[in-house]
């Protein structure tokens, strides 16, 4: 099979096509032919030297695709060879072919082409896991997501405003606002040129924030703790400012502030098996009645994984990028 090889870690230059052994499924994973492949920050950072995978995992850049079962382990029982599927991989997603445990397979939403299935696991793995199992996010209450034009943030928006939150974002420029604004946002702020504490405390009556998701991070962390309403939830999942600040601990205490974060790919199997079930229940009759939609905002071949990173380093898109690899 075809494969993009890691030859040593740097910029996108190093990122080669190579041919290789298809992978073989272990008892409780499935093969698949992948058709697309999602592109997320993680490969970035593991292309850079700075994200090892995990034992065991493929030391190929990929965590989510959509394709076609060609082949089954012996413990699989819902998944048969022909079966069209999206699949949070643990690795190897930039391949003809990958393998990824059953649990973590979902159908292709009726409607939905693979290159846009292909976008939805990593995003939505991550946002379920951040926005409801650990901030546990309910109707009614004010949520804002950083960096709202991103893969992750269109679909927190979408998340969020699906389950009846009051969705602010911040974002880059006027035509990412309008966009999240678009997806659902009650309101989207233009971070270069307007203060989101401000702007959110006076559309809240002072209220604040009950959760915010963070991948910035540097000197937003006090930002939100300002922002953050009694009893409120900041959860980080990236730190593209920086992880290093000095935080006045003393409004997290009179606040009862939670402050957590999480990365999604070392979390044991069963918890991303739980994922799956809720988004399956939960937001893939979402995404069939066309309520929730993933955004792609370029597409390009195997060949071109280099030009998908470069564009997603400048952040200049708005939503998700994904790499095709088969027909």
């Amino acid at each position: 099979m075809r494969y993009i090889e890691l030859r040593e870690h740097g910029g996108p230059e190093v990122m080669q096509i190579a041919e290789g052994e298809k992978p073989e499924p272990a008892a409780d994973e499935v093969l698949i032919r992948v058709v697309a492949a999602g592109v997320n920050r993680p490969d970035i950072v593991q292309r850079q030297g700075f994200y090892p995978p995990p034992p065991g995992a493929s030391p190929i850049l990929g965590l989510e695709v959509a394709g076609e079962v060609c082949a089954v382990g012996a413990n699989v029982q819902r998944w048969q060879v022909g079966d069209r599927v999206c699949a949070l991989t643990n690795g190897g997603g930039y391949a003809e072919y990958a393998v990824a445990p059953a649990a973590q397979c979902l159908p292709v939403p009726q409607g939905l082409s693979m290159v846009e299935a292909a976008a939805l696991p990593e995003t939505f793995f991550t946002v379920w896991s951040n926005l409801i199992h650990r901030a546990q996010l309910k109707a009614g209450e004010v949520v804002l997501i950083h960096g709202g034009s991103s893969g992750i943030g269109t679909t927190a928006i979408q998340v969020a405003r699906s389950l009846g939150a009051r969705v602010f974002v911040t974002a880059g420029s006027e035509e990412k606002c309008h966009a999240c604004v678009a997806l659902g946002a009650e309101r989207a702020i233009n971070y270069r040129s307007e203060d989101f504490v401000a702007v959110i405390r006076e559309a809240t009556d002072d209220h604040g924030a009950d959760v915010i998701l963070d991948m910035v991070g540097g000197k937003y962390l006090d930002r939100n703790i300002q922002l953050a309403a009694l009893d409120g939830r900041i959860v980080n999942i990236a730190f593209l400012a920086g992880a290093k600040v000095e935080v006045n601990m003393l409004p997290v205490m009179l606040k009862r502030l939670i402050l957590t974060g999480a990365t999604l790919r070392p979390q044991p199997p069963e918890v991303k098996a739980r994922i799956a079930r809720d988004l399956e229940a939960q937001m893939w009759p979402e995404i069939v009645a066309g309520r929730v939609a993933p955004q792609i905002a370029a597409i390009f071949p195997l060949e071109a994984v280099a030009e998908a990173h470069r564009l997603m380093e400048s952040s200049q898109h708005i939503g998700k990028i994904v790499l095709t690899i088969g027909g």
